[in-house]
């Protein structure tokens, strides 16, 4: 007999009014799980609802926080979380209900997107499990943070071509102002790597992918107590009409063979100018990162061999 669990949604404001998002929650409700519903309307309301759901969790009204929405969502609602946490309070537990444009971590995981009925169900009834968190200068991040020229171009793709070509649209940007590429200068360090060079992207990855399913870090696992960087240097013009040609025909899984990739639990890149990150969806700037792993510090519900 399934366990019932009292979830706590914090519901990106732009998908309460799905009608399959409202039968969703109906059935889960009629299946006996409890179910509240918090909508987000401005900035900072997902992570004040997050503040609100680790309160309820420690006084053990609220089993699952679930944040569901996009990457973004993920990110605010779980760093909240976390930084509620700081202290030695004990963890809450998390889960995503995938339900954003590009839905990049659950992709990478292997979470229901095209079902929302399916997605909500694995909140109430997956596996709890122990996952890693990243931090850049002391923001927390999920999936993926990530800088350089590249990074700003998806940054930029414009909303209504995200709406009508959802993940696609990022794609589509990418390869159409490949002309605008241009250089970053930093120096990567950690402990047995050094490189420092001109680049037009960077990944610091605890999950596998960003920008609309583009695959930056490929091998990383979001619960190996590191995290996987992927620096890109700027080609030359071959180098470009490979990267071009290999974006059309592998799609997003193709990474240039120049690419350079490490493994680390801490890694500090420094530039003589602020360099532009983007953690999650959230941006940030400085001349100097410190990236850390935080291994096992998020409970977190998942299905059957995600990795």
């Amino acid at each position: 007999m399934t366990v019932t669990r009292r979830l706590h949604l914090i519901l990106h404001g732009k998908s309460a009014i799905r009608e399959d998002v409202r039968a969703a929650i109906r059935t889960l409700r009629e299946q006996g799980h409890g179910v509240d519903v918090s909508v987000t309307f401005e900035a900072g309301d997902a992570a004040r609802f997050a503040r609100e759901g680790m309160a309820r969790a420690w006084a053990g009204e609220t089993d699952v926080i679930v944040a569901a929405g996009g990457d973004g969502t993920l990110n605010e609602v779980v760093a909240a979380g976390l930084s509620a946490q700081e202290g030695g309070k004990e963890s809450a537990t998390f889960a995503l209900w995938p339900l954003g444009t590009a839905n990049d971590f659950a992709q990478g995981l292997g979470l229901p997107v095209a079902d929302p009925l399916a997605g909500l169900r694995l909140c109430a009834e997956g596996k709890v499990r122990a996952i890693d968190a990243g931090s850049v200068n002391g923001r927390y991040f999920i999936n993926l943070a990530s800088g350089g020229t590249a990074t700003r171009i998806t940054t930029e793709t414009d909303p209504a071509a995200k709406r009508l070509l959802g993940g696609a649209a990022y794609l589509i940007a990418g390869v159409s102002r490949i002309g605008d590429l241009t250089l970053s200068h930093a120096r990567f360090t950690s402990e047995g790597f050094c490189w420092e060079g001109e680049f037009v992207a960077m990944a610091a990855g605890n999950g596998r992918q960003a920008g609309g399913g583009i695959v930056l870090c490929p091998h990383a696992r979001i619960d190996d107590g590191e995290l996987d960087l992927t620096i890109v240097p700027l080609p030359d013009a071959t180098g470009i009409r490979n990267l071009v040609g290999g974006l059309l025909r592998d799609g997003r899984n193709h990474l240039p063979e120049f690419t350079e990739t490490v493994r680390f639990r801490e890694l500090v890149v420094e530039s003589a100018v602020p360099l532009s990150v983007n953690l999650d969806g959230e941006p940030m700037s400085a001349d100097r990162l410190e990236i850390k792993v935080h291994p096992g510090a998020v409970r977190f519900v998942t299905g059957d061999g995600a990795g």
